[in-house]
């Protein structure tokens, strides 16, 4: 496999290849400083929410483009970039870029060909002290220089002839590099693994289910995407995948966990604290591995620690992050597929909506109520964002391609996509805002009052988080895949954004970011 860094010319830019320090220590993470955002989420609480306040409602209609960077891959950006030391760091597959904060020149580039694996998307590096972490489809972990993009270690996580693959940023916690795998197929459990790193050596294993091949329980469970942690209770916590068979639930008996579950493990050693089963036996690829966000505060006037999740099934769920035990489960979208609530607040599959010969309407579609899109959460309002889609489908089951694999169908009825503000407290939907047919983009809060999100057809949308009404919009010619971000340099904050290839960044203009008009 061809490997190569390009480093720019330190002439050309103008500037020193190693002026910057590109070293991020773990309590940097701990503690993110503004001019930071060190973390797939920006910290570990999950929420992507931002004090920093120097764009806000009232002057949001002067944003302007800053810079853009050209990435002149196929492959869309879906990743969050990492920005330590004034340097960027970003992902498509197979390739990682760092670029300078201020100008969006390219510093280097590291790209490793891979043709084994599903390209699907990449979200991202983790970043340890002076190393940047970065997974492939063919399942290796990389371990970068920060400063030059050369590598440091290469290690296979999984066996990509198995049906694995890797599309995930890492999470780093402390002296841990946690990961985690894909795949779809059947005789695959899922699984977080720990790091060292320095080495690449593995710390620890936590697996999803058990062993394929024993009775009466079900594979999957994949780690698709970057969990969050609690410093305080050292819990990591996680969403997991289906169980598979996917569509076909006869073969797997029982409750299949820990699929479709949020689970909190323990950082220094694996062991499972905790695991809340959100969709228990999923038979319509219901993942539960949306962004399980943090929040300390009262609910229901008592203090909690609480974790939160807007999931695919369509319910939206609170619970006490100490304990797993469930606060509050409440729909955000149509959702037919139930009996009701258990007394744990598990949804109850009903067995007539399970897929069918002759098909069954269910609500949602197989792409859930939301998906891979990041929420935020907004303290002041107390409101959790989330991109969503309502939708319909019609679900068949199709004997004839066996017990195994993907053994169905699915085929959208009717949907559209919408930001949803819900309160926390109650459940209950507090506005909406029509992003298009089908898409939109991450969300991002401040605290000066916006939210930043993408609709499908392009745009670039702020909108005022306390009603959700268009501020201030921008075509990038393109749907946003992947999650806004924003930091502060030199007294200015900027809004990076991507579409398509291209990487964009908007700030005011430079006579608005005086100090006296920053209202910090």
């Amino acid at each position: 496999m061809m490997k190569k860094v390009v480093i720019a010319a330190a002439a050309a830019l103008g500037m020193s290849v190693g002026m910057h320090a590109q070293n991020l220590d773990p309590d940097q993470i701990q503690h993110p400083s503004p001019d930071s955002w060190p973390l797939y989420h920006g910290d570990y609480s999950g929420r992507r929410h931002s004090p920093l306040k120097q764009i806000t409602p009232q002057n949001v209609g002067n944003l302007g483009l800053s810079w853009i960077f050209q990435t002149h891959q196929n492959a869309s950006i879906k990743s969050s970039p990492l920005l330590v030391d004034g340097i960027l760091y970003f992902t498509v597959p197979d390739n990682v870029w760092a670029v300078d904060a201020r100008s969006g020149h390219q510093v280097w580039h590291y790209h490793r060909a891979s043709t084994q694996g599903d390209h699907i998307g990449h979200r991202g590096v983790a970043m340890y002290k002076g190393l940047l972490y970065f997974t492939t489809p063919d399942c290796h972990l990389i371990a970068l220089e920060a400063k030059s993009g050369r590598v440091r270690f290469d290690k296979v996580i999984a066996d990509v002839n198995r049906g694995y693959w890797m599309t995930m940023a890492p999470l780093v916690v402390r002296n841990h590099v946690v990961v985690g795998v894909s795949g779809d197929f059947d005789n695959l459990p899922g699984y977080l693994r720990s790091v060292d790193p320095e080495t690449g050596d593995t710390q620890w294993q936590w697996d999803a289910t058990p062993p394929a091949g024993t009775p009466n329980t079900s594979t999957g469970g994949m780690t698709w995407m970057t969990g969050t942690y609690d410093p305080d209770l050292n819990l990591i916590f996680w969403g997991t995948g289906n169980p598979t068979p996917v569509l076909n639930g006869t073969t797997r008996p029982g409750d299949n966990p820990w699929t479709c579950s949020i689970v909190a493990v323990n950082a220094d050693d694996g062991r499972l604290a905790w695991g809340f089963q959100v969709s228990p036996h999923d038979t319509h690829d219901w993942d539960a591995v949306e962004t399980p966000i943090l929040v300390d505060g009262d609910f229901h006037g008592k203090p909690r620690k609480m974790l939160m999740q807007a999931s695919r099934n369509g319910y939206f769920f609170v619970l006490d992050r100490t304990t797993g035990k469930n606060l509050l489960t409440v729909p955000y979208g149509p959702t037919n597929w139930t009996k009701g609530i258990d007394a744990q607040g598990r949804p109850i599959p009903n067995p007539d909506k399970e897929p069918a010969p002759d098909g069954r309407i269910v609500a949602p579609d197989e792409g859930g109520v939301t998906n891979y899109r990041a929420p935020s959460f907004d303290p002041k309002t107390g409101l959790f964002l989330v991109n969503a889609r309502p939708s319909w489908s019609l679900y068949f089951a199709k004997p004839a391609d066996g017990y195994y694999g993907w053994a169905g169908a699915d085929y959208g009825v009717w949907g559209k996509s919408q930001i949803e503000a819900i309160d926390y407290q109650t459940g209950k939907i507090r506005w909406t805002h029509d992003v298009g047919p089908y898409g939109g983009a991450g969300v991002l809060t401040t605290d000066s009052g916006l939210t930043i999100t993408g609709d499908t057809y392009g745009n670039l949308l702020a909108l005022n988080t306390a009603d959700g009404k268009t501020l201030w919009h921008a075509g990038m010619g393109e749907g946003m895949q992947s999650s806004p971000i924003t930091y502060e340099l030199d007294g200015r904050q900027y809004i990076l954004t991507s579409a398509g290839g291209v990487m964009f960044v908007w700030a005011l203009p430079e006579t608005a970011t005086h100090p006296a008009s920053r209202g910090r």
